[in-house]
């Protein structure tokens, strides 16, 4: 049963204040330790909050596309570049938070924060009528449903480059400020972070507002070989020059993250691009969780990040295979018609 976009959002918004605030009822100190339980941590803010995020994620995004049939990069772009410029707003005012208060009661007051904004703003959140013009456009083609759409090599396809393409982001991410230190970057550590999320940010907003243009295969093509030339010069970089690559690879998994859900609708429809990009996102789960895990049993500096290349050229071809395949389904279509 679907319980609509408007609903979704606000069961989305409202389990991100949850799990702050389960967060910050969690004790400092529990059965004798001498901090709080890591698994409830986990449960509470990483998969209560978490699965929160990731309903009214996809939500909001689905709805900006059927908004915009004609624009839907732009359209989506806007929406996961808020997302994104969020660590930039949201990370010096936690700071701050945390500096004059302790840590539960800065959990109590993102946990009202957020109830309050989603409480007001969720009314907003709706689907064109289907009577428009717009949702004309937009449902003129095949709609595929999940289970459709899995039984699809597209579907894999999509999938797996998204995960083999993040992972290089996944793994530097956390170990940033000591690359920066190990390769003569250590005053620029702190303003690396910042502008790291700075061109994340960017990323989402313009590779898919590009894809309007240039189609959305071709700029996947772009982002993803960026991605790859951005791991393989990891490996030798310094200074200055490791900034311009750490940069890139952010800017890169910024333009994955507003790229992929119109890829996704253009080859499975708009109509139920919600519950199907979410599908999608099992690669994006799997590259955060494997990943970063695996190549950090990779001892050598220079095969981890010749590691992480062949990863990102690895999503590369299958974007490459993706394009053929869909390639050779217009003609069969074209020849169809005649």
């Amino acid at each position: 049963m679907k319980i609509g976009v408007k609903l979704t959002t606000l069961i989305g918004g409202l389990m991100v204040s949850a799990g702050m605030l389960a967060t910050a009822l969690i004790p400092s100190s529990l059965s004798g330790e001498s901090r709080a339980p890591i698994f409830l941590i986990y449960l509470c803010y990483g998969i209560i909050g978490g699965f929160g995020v990731g309903a009214g994620y996809n939500a909001i995004i689905s709805t900006a596309q059927k908004w915009f049939p004609k624009n839907r990069g732009f359209a989506t772009g806007i929406s996961v570049a808020a997302f994104g410029f969020s660590t930039v707003v949201f990370a010096p005012m936690i700071s701050a938070l945390i500096n004059k208060f302790e840590v539960n009661i800065t959990f109590f007051i993102l946990s009202a924060m957020f109830a309050v904004v989603v409480l007001v703003m969720f009314g907003f959140i709706e689907n064109p009528d289907q009577t428009s013009d717009s949702s004309e456009i937009t449902y003129k083609d095949k709609q595929y449903t999940s289970s459709e759409m899995v039984k699809s090599l597209r579907f894999y396809l999509i999938s797996l480059s998204m995960m083999f393409g993040a992972s290089v982001f996944f793994v530097i991410m956390p170990d940033l400020k000591d690359l920066a230190q190990n390769r003569g970057a250590e005053e620029y550590a702190m303003v690396l972070v910042m502008v790291m999320g700075v061109a994340n940010a960017l990323g989402r907003l313009c590779i898919p507002t590009l894809s309007d243009k240039i189609g959305r295969e071709p700029a996947c093509l772009i982002i993803l070989s960026a991605t790859a030339l951005g791991a393989f010069g990891l490996c030798v970089v310094q200074g200055g020059l490791l900034i311009a690559m750490v940069v890139v690879i952010a800017f890169s998994y910024g333009g994955i993250a507003g790229l992929y859900p119109v890829l996704t609708s253009d080859n499975f429809g708009v109509k139920n691009v919600g519950s199907n990009y979410g599908m999608v996102m099992i690669g994006f789960m799997i590259s955060a969780i494997v990943f970063p895990f695996a190549i950090s049993k990779i001892d050598a500096h220079l095969l981890k990040f010749i590691s992480l290349g062949l990863l990102a050229a690895t999503g590369t071809t299958l974007v490459v295979i993706l394009r053929l395949v869909n390639a050779k389904r217009k003609r069969e279509a074209q020849i169809a018609e005649v």
